[in-house]
């Protein structure tokens, strides 16, 4: 090679750097080695999180003494100050504020049929009964504004993957559906449960096992944790395939992804096109939320683990709790079924039920709020969206 070539070569090189995977430059975003702490325990289980721009996180406890209570813990300096209380037998899940400040709340009773979703202005002098804003949405799991200050939450543990749309009035309109494990569901005749029945039979056992994770009532949940994007963009958790679905909307706020695939689901049921990521990091995920980049966290009941999902949907584990030396569970950690995410700034909470499955099996009795340690490089996405 003459010294001309030689120059134009090492030109080529310096001005063409040997370029990295699409998703490198993604993953930095998530923490290397992540560590999470306790920031406070609850005497009750609780479900669902969220938070405002002041540094305050907001739950709501099961039980209470016959009281369903929403409590309001600043990160900063924790401790349980209660704001509110839900008139209903206590079983609540989602939280979220809407644009007026208000705080609104999903309680799924023992009977699905029975959820509800309140609201109230959140008082921690004056802490004030919920008004009833909802009813039309039985098993109510995670619930999230767009922003048009429209209410979405999904059908969770009836395991049929509706998803409702609720004008501020209050009126409830089901706008799509995920699909469900089975075409047929809620049947207990195991001989006429339709196609793609999550059903395992022990052979000469007689013992009927559900099947997947997120598995109550006895349905599998499939529209569980939701969130919006800045394009207006909803994303919603599956808890039993492992995934998350990506769902679109035209300027006008209407359905545009496609629906119909399969006829032995309901006409408005997504097609599996719609599915944005599925893994088996993702097996349980229960809660989302998302950063002001678009990565999605994810908090992973089932696995005891937070789970990151990035733009272009590369799946990252970012924190899964060690195992017990003994017992080989991955039980004792900071970590206790988690399924409520909220990225409050640059700090990253979830909620822990605490529940006794999977991974979590044993420990019962109460429940948490567990935060990262690491700050995150990337802000939470202020909510509501707009």
């Amino acid at each position: 090679m003459n010294a001309r070539n030689t120059l134009i070569a090492v030109f080529l090189l310096l001005s063409n750097p040997i370029s990295m995977p699409a998703w490198a430059d993604e993953e930095r975003h998530f923490p290397q080695a992540a560590t999470f702490s306790t920031l406070i325990t609850t005497q009750h289980t609780i479900k669902g999180l969220t938070g405002e721009s002041q540094g305050n996180l907001y739950t709501a406890g099961l039980g209470g003494g016959g009281m369903c209570l929403v409590a309001r813990i600043n990160i900063e300096n924790p401790s349980l100050v209660v704001v509110g209380s839900i008139p209903d037998v206590c079983w609540p899940r989602g939280l979220a504020f809407d644009h007026a400040g208000k705080l609104y709340v999903a309680n799924m009773p023992f009977t699905p049929g029975r959820s509800k979703i309140y609201s109230f202005f959140a008082d921690a002098e004056n802490p004030p009964v919920a008004d009833l804003f909802a009813s039309d949405v039985p098993g109510t799991e995670g619930v999230a504004f767009d922003r048009d200050g429209n209410l979405w939450t999904g059908d969770g543990t009836t395991g049929q993957g509706r998803v409702w749309k609720i004008t501020p009035q209050g009126a409830v309109t089901e706008v799509f559906r995920v699909q469900p494990m089975a075409n047929d569901v809620g049947t207990s005749d195991l001989n006429t449960l339709g196609v793609g029945r999550a059903i395992l039979t022990s052979p000469g056992l007689g013992i009927t096992f559900p099947l997947g994770g997120g598995m109550s009532f006895p349905n599998p949940v499939v529209a569980n944790g939701l969130a919006f994007d800045r394009d207006g963009n909803l994303f919603v958790a599956d808890t039993t395939r492992g995934a998350i679905w990506k769902v679109s909307f035209d300027p006008a706020g209407n359905l545009s992804s496609r629906t119909g695939c399969d006829t032995t689901f309901t006409a408005n049921t997504l097609c599996l096109d719609n599915l944005f990521v599925a893994h088996p990091l993702l097996e349980g995920a229960d809660g989302i939320a998302l950063d002001q980049g678009g990565n999605i966290w994810v908090s992973v009941g089932e696995r005891n683990a937070v789970v990151g999902v990035t733009r272009k949907g590369k799946v990252i584990e970012v924190f899964r709790n060690a195992p017990d030396a003994v017992t080989r569970r991955r039980n004792l950690g900071p970590l206790a079924f988690p399924t409520s995410p909220f990225l409050s700034d640059r700090r990253f909470c979830t909620a822990n039920s605490n529940a006794a499955r999977r991974d979590n099996w044993g420990p019962g009795g109460g429940g948490k709020i567990s935060c990262l340690d690491q700050r995150l490089s990337i802000p939470g996405m202020p909510l509501p969206v707009r």
